[in-house]
């Protein structure tokens, strides 16, 4: 067993949620670091070190083409080698808003089994994340319902509704055809859905963007890899809730579960 989980959380121009990421895996008991993606690029640092990736909110490089496109250029093309080891490896992977556009358009959650003919040695790009349907920034708290899966390795035990806060103006889940659509539902891969605080579905604003079928989160087939529009890392404090003082809120604020999960994971298989 680990005594010391290493979490990369990995950082480029604009990337604006990288610290509180960084200390929200040491609130559940990581060691982690937050590193620019040029030191990987480089060769002055490697993934292989590490036991969980972390791709953190934030506008990286501007989101200039689209957003988490630049970076997930550079993770697909310059640094492929490294990814891709650490996913076959079976070491945890976390995309946090744009970290979750990042994953969607490396093709590493919705994406092939296989790499592409492109050469980049990442699977195929089969969904992204698309501008809301209501054309500006959303930037309040949700509701998430947890799908009927059990298979993602950030969400066990965790409640079957949960409150965390929003901040994008690009989250809505869109899917290259009905068949990744009927794919990812066959294999277990729709985590989180966006509902009211009953449990109920609806359009805006409970759902904020418009994703497909509610989508806010999604995980690969292994339950490893991990992308959430959501921001779990700004409720692992009970005073990050607007309603703290209420006492109507859990006792354990729903976010740091996510990221207990993530360590208690590699401490006992990585």
């Amino acid at each position: 067993m680990l005594n010391t989980v290493k979490t990369l959380v990995l950082r480029a121009a604009g990337t604006n949620c990288d610290r509180e990421t960084v200390y929200a895996f040491e609130a559940a008991g990581a060691q982690a670091s937050a590193v620019h993606i040029n030191r990987f690029i480089r060769g002055e640092d490697n993934m292989s070190k590490y036991h969980i990736l972390a791709l953190p909110g934030g506008f990286s490089y501007g989101d200039d083409i689209a957003a988490g496109r630049i970076l997930a250029n550079e993770m697909a093309y310059k640094v492929a080698d490294q990814v891709r080891r650490f996913v076959a490896d079976g070491k945890l992977v976390i995309g946090i808003c744009n970290g979750f556009q990042v994953l969607m358009k490396t093709g590493l959650i919705a994406g092939l089994d296989k790499p592409g003919k492109t050469g980049r040695g990442l699977p195929l790009q089969k969904a992204t994340v698309f501008d809301n349907d209501c054309g500006k920034f959303e930037c309040r708290w949700v509701h998430l319902k947890a799908a009927d899966n059990g298979n993602c390795i950030f969400t066990k035990g965790m409640p079957e509704i949960i409150a965390l806060p929003i901040a994008h103006g690009e989250g809505k889940v869109m899917l290259d055809s009905d068949q990744t659509r009927q794919s990812l539902w066959d294999n277990n891969q729709v985590v989180y859905q966006y509902v009211d605080e009953s449990g109920a579905f609806g359009d805006y604003p409970v759902n904020p963007n418009g994703s497909t079928d509610h989508i806010a989160g999604i995980c690969d087939p292994t339950g490893r890899v991990f992308g959430l529009m959501p921001h779990p890392e700004r409720n692992i404090r009970l005073r990050h809730h607007p309603q703290w003082t209420s006492g109507n809120i859990p006792k354990v604020p729903d976010g740091i579960h996510i990221f207990k999960n993530a360590v208690k994971f590699a401490k006992k298989h990585l």
